[in-house]
Order: structure tokens, then sequence, then C-alpha cells
């Protein structure tokens, strides 16, 4: 038995069931011992996709998710995507590998000094220094990715306390008998390395027993519920909008749709809440959202602070009250403080908000009517821009013919700039914890890494994913991790040849489009070439007949690559975000 085994039994009894990994030889026990006790063991091309996949198997089902990466280049490589899910409050832990504690600093293979490169980019860094340490450091690093504002731990993992005893003392030479007499520097040597190991291995293995470690949650106090229930019954223009932070308890999630129909407020849902209420929820409202935050004269922030988003505050109605529910103390009052701050868990509100009795059972009538009508304006709005003609194909009209092809078994995955927001307009998530993009870092290239978390952890469900040309540069070689996984993931890329979110701005700027230029490539060969199938759709007559190959090729097994040409459009003229 080895520390490997002991962390992958703490893993189990975390209800961990798959880690993500790009294998070394600093973290080959764990994978090992994980393989040994059934954690599936799921093998990616690029060490980020490895921490983007544990974020989305963490949202997916909030049991925080697991990558191994081996020591120096392999931690390193993780850093953009540990940021995303800090940002994006996402539960997990990352084991990375480490050079052995006693050749720390003293020039071993990939030895740099990774906790402090980290830690900026992680809730905690934490380390194992001695078998004593694997069992409370891991349970440790689960309690804190999980408790208060989830997000991402660090592990270290030094290579010699995750070997077997026995291999660590003929790895230092300790205790060998190499020379018939040795002098006296190689016997104070010899016995500074056993003292070393000796300590290292103070703790007997086989009596670790580790324990399923509890969270506290943050309950919100009765009296600002029911503060909150008054305001609501008494507002004649409610809003409410539910941010990805209520969507953490994602084994509830199918809990919380009623309980948001209860209240009765008009909603809108970003991030992770897209699709809570599925399709067509009359109480739901997706466009115009500036022109109702601007009337509104009470508004429910669940889950969602005054960012760039809510235009750091200013985007909302200055005389109307609002209620801001919050995980983060900082987040309530930064840059707008509300009229009522509510420390809690959103979930856990929204909830007992539900069960005061208090709230209307529809919004008022009049309120509604108008937010309904500026709806069907815009629907009309898009239907006209889906009818423009160009050289290739309308990415409004493409986005439209995919929607009828979303399921409730559907799972989308965004990952881009242009084409993916003009999806976000028209692609409807069927259901809760059915959409995966970013989230506030707005990270290009999550695609591949949260298709593989959101494959894994829901088997049989139909993972989309929209590519921007430019993002999905980031991960296409993933495809080679899907068809060895049996992942039919089917990933759909919007091909103008262009970074078209940069390229609208920065030309009207400055007159030049330096840097923005990509090429129609062949990206669909892509996914041939590692085993999966590829089809390129260059005309608006071809779309129903690849989208339903494609949607074929997938239910016989193989991951997909859908090459749409798209023309460029002035959708989103003037989007660009500061």
């Amino acid at each position: 038995m080895n520390s490997g085994d002991v962390i992958a039994s703490v893993l189990k009894e975390e209800g961990v069931r798959r880690i993500f990994t790009l294998c070394g030889g600093h973290i080959s026990p764990i994978l090992v011992g994980c393989k040994k006790i059934g954690i599936e063991v799921i093998d990616t091309r690029d060490e980020a996709n490895a921490v983007f996949a544990a974020d989305a198997t963490a949202r997916m089902t909030g049991v925080p998710g697991v990558a191994a990466v081996t020591a120096g280049p392999g931690v390193t490589n993780t850093v953009t995507a540990l940021v995303n899910a800090h940002l994006a409050q996402s539960p997990l832990v990352l084991l990375g590998g480490a050079a052995a504690t006693v050749l720390k600093g003293r020039g071993s293979l990939q030895d740099i000094d990774q906790r402090p490169l980290i830690a900026g980019a992680v809730k905690r860094c934490l380390a194992i220094k001695k078998t004593c340490d694997v069992v409370p450091v891991l349970e440790n690093a689960f309690r804190i990715a999980k408790s208060g504002v989830p997000g991402p731990v660090f592990v270290e993992c030094p290579i010699d306390l995750l070997y077997e005893e026995e291999i660590v003392r003929a790895m230092y030479g300790a205790g060998t008998g190499a020379s018939a007499a040795p002098d006296l520097r190689t016997r104070l040597l010899r016995w500074y390395l056993n003292r070393h190991v000796d300590r290292m291995y103070s703790c007997e293995l086989n009596a670790m027993k580790p324990e399923k470690t509890g969270v506290r949650e943050i309950i919100p106090g009765r009296r600002r519920v029911k503060r909150a229930a008054n305001m609501i019954a008494g507002a004649r223009k409610p809003l409410m909008i539910l941010g990805s932070q209520a969507m953490l308890h994602a084994a509830e999630a199918q809990r919380l749709p009623e309980a948001v129909r209860k209240i009765g407020v008009p909603v809108y849902l970003t991030g992770m809440a897209r699709g809570l209420l599925g399709k067509n929820d009359p109480l739901q409202f997706r466009h115009h959202r500036k022109e109702a935050l601007r009337e509104a004269d009470l508004v429910v922030l669940a889950g969602i602070p005054f960012d760039f988003r809510l235009d750091y505050g200013r985007a909302i109605n200055p005389r109307a009250r609002v209620i801001s529910v919050n995980r983060s103390r900082r987040e309530l009052t930064m840059n707008r403080r509300p009229a009522v701050p509510v420390h809690a868990d959103p979930f856990t509100f929204l909830m007992m908000l539900a069960e005061t009795g208090m709230a209307p059972a529809a919004g008022p009538e009049e309120w509604l009517s108008t937010l309904r009508s500026r709806e069907s304006q815009r629907e009309l709005e898009i239907e006209a821009v889906a009818g423009e003609k160009g050289a290739h194909v309308n990415p409004v009209r493409f986005l439209k013919k995919l929607e009828e092809r979303i399921t409730d078994a559907s799972i989308i995955v965004a990952d881009g700039g242009d084409f993916v927001a003009t999806a976000s307009y028209i692609i409807r998530p069927p259901a809760p914890l059915s959409w995966l993009d970013p989230g506030v870092f707005g990270t290009l290239g999550v695609g591949a890494g949260f298709a593989m978390g959101a494959a894994a952890a829901r088997p049989g469900s139909d993972v989309w994913i929209i590519y921007g040309d430019g993002a999905a540069g980031y991960t296409l070689q993933e495809f080679d991790t899907f068809a060895r996984h049996g992942m039919p993931v089917i990933a759909v890329i919007g091909n103008d040849a262009c970074w078209s979110q940069i390229y609208r701005e920065q030309v009207v700027y400055y007159g030049d489009d330096v840097g923005t230029r990509l090429a129609y490539s062949d990206y669909h060969t892509v996914a041939e070439a590692y085993g999966g199938a590829g089809f390129v759709i260059q005309s608006e007559d071809r779309i129903d007949l690849v989208l339903d190959e494609a949607i074929a090729a997938a239910r016989s097994g193989k991951p997909v690559i859908v090459n749409v040409w798209i023309n460029r459009t002035e959708f989103r003229k003037g989007s660009i975000s500061m």
C-alpha cells in the first residue's frame, strides 16, 4: 500500500467517481490507486482541460471535481483553468505532483516553488509533508473547496510521499550496501536519508480511515426572509436575477424551479442558472433586461454581484429597492449597497422565501404584459435577422435550426465570443444544469474540458459544444480523449475566419484588423483524424441534412465536429465590455 492508495480512498469517501489527469511519473501512484478501487481515470491531452473537466463535473454534480497533474509544467499549465474555477466559484481539488521533499531547491526534475505561483489562483494551497498528513490534508481540502464561497484548492503531493517506502529508500540509496567500507560523509548521508524517510513514513498507511467531511451551510435569518417577502408582495414592478451561485446544490436543483414559480416574480437567468425553468416558462424572460432593470421598483439578486454584467450596479433603477443574496460578504455590497443584504446561500434563501406564502402567485399583470410585449418584439427582430442572406450561412438562421434539435437530454457547452453570445439569444437550455459557460472570467478554451466533465457526469446525455472558430483552436486535440473514452460529443464551430467580437470594434475605433483574421480552416478533419466524424456546412441548404447526419454519427458513438462557414453580421454590434 502507498499514499496514492490512501488518496484514492479519501476521494471515494468524498463521493468522487472520476478524476481527470495528464499522466506523469510524479503522480502515477494516485492514478493507479484510483483505478484499483473503481474511480474512473480520464486522461486528457492538456492539463488545463483536466481542470476544466473537473470544474464542469463539480457544477453538474455538486461534488468537488478532482484533477491530478504532474509537477512543474504540469502544475503551471493549470493556472488559467484554476482562476476560471475560482471566479466561477466551482469547488474542485487539484492534486499536483512535486519534487521529492529532500531534493527541493536542489535542481531536481521539474522542481519549482509551485505554491506561491498557484496561491493567487485558488482558495488555499495545502501540502502533504508526511504520511500522517495524507488523510487530514485531503479531507481539509474538500472542506475548504465546499465551504462558504466554493472554489479550487491545490494539494501538493511530493513524489517521495506517494510511492511505497521501500521504493523511496531505494531511490535515495538509503540503507543500501553500495560500498563495503563507506567513508564518513557517505555514512552521514545514509543516516540523514534514513532518518528523513523514517519521519516521512511515521504513520501506518493501513491504519488510516478517511471520513466524509461535512460543511456547515450559510443559512439566512428568518427575519431577513420575511422582510424580503413583504417587500416583494408590495412591489408593483418586481424583478429577479438568478446567478450561478443559486445552482450550487446540484443534487437538489430540481426543487428550485417550483420555488421560483411560487415566488412568482419575473426572472432573468444567467450563467449556470440558464435552463432552470425549461424553455418556455411564462415567468422567464431573456431579452431587454437593461430596460426591465431601469424600470423595476424592486430587484432580487440571487447569487450575482453588482459587477460588469449589471454595469457595476448602475444598470438598476437608482430608486429601486434591492435585495441581494450572496455567499460572499464582499460581493454583497461591492459597487452598490442593497436595501437588504443577505449573507447566505441563495438556494436556501429562495427555498425559504417560497415557503413564506407571502409572495404573489404571479407578478403584477401590467408589468408582466409589458415585459412579454418586449420579449415578443425582440423575437420578431431576431426572426428578421435570420432571413438575411450572405455568401455562406446566416449564423442566426443556423442557430435556430440547431435549437430545433435541442432535446430534454441535451447539455450545451458554450465556448467562444461572438457566435456563442449570439447563441445565448437563441438556444434555450431545456432543464436545470443544462448550460455550461466559463463564468465571469470569460475564458476561451473551456469547451472540450467542460464537455468532457458533462459527458462523464451525465452519461447518455446529448452534449453539444458551441464553439467560436477562435475558441475551438484551444482544445480540438481533446477529440482524441472523446474517442478513446467513448464520449460522443457534438461540436458546432461557427467559422467566420475571424475573431469577430474583437474585429468589429477594433476596425471601428482604429480602422485596422491586425491580429483578428483567421482562415476558413478544415476543422472538421481534426475529428476524423482522431477517430470521430467530421462535417462541413458552407451553404444554408445543407443545414438540416448535416445536423441530422451529425446526430446519427454521435448516436453511433463517435465524437463529431460540424464546421459551419458563417457570415459576419452586425447582430451584436457595440457589445464590447469594460
